[in-house]
């Protein structure tokens, strides 16, 4: 079993389109307006902008989360929190071995909660 696609509430799906390509520096697959549907690929997952979805909490990962968030928040995206470590990996067991996970979480387009994580190699390494 793998993870396929996720649904994410789109309210207004052309201004939805523009965040996440933006954001995923891709533009959709596939655009299906009527019924109100765009697709990106994201690493073989599909994610779904939909008007009648549900809001959900995604992740994304970003190369460099500082950076990431900078570029936002010049754009005028809410930043909900900022930068900060989450989790040291010691083992692999939910992350490369010896990393330090980041997240910050921003606002979508659509008042939905985003995400951003970045894996860094722990320090001394």
């Amino acid at each position: 079993m793998r993870l396929i696609q996720v649904a994410q509430r789109a309210e207004d799906l052309k201004r939805a389109e523009r965040f996440y390509a933006a954001l995923l520096g891709a533009e959709p697959k596939a655009v299906f307006d009527p019924p109100g549907l765009v697709f990106f690929d994201v690493a073989g997952v599909r994610l779904l902008l939909e008007k009648g979805a549900p809001s959900s909490l995604i992740y994304v990962e970003v190369a460099d989360l500082h950076g990431s968030v900078e570029s936002l928040r010049n754009r005028g995206v809410r930043i909900i929190t900022e930068p900060q470590l989450i989790f040291a990996h010691d083992d692999d067991l939910l992350g490369p071995a010896q990393s330090e996970e980041w997240m910050a979480f921003i606002e979508d387009s659509e008042g939905n909660t985003v995400g951003l994580v970045s894996r860094i190699r722990a320090s001394g390494d």
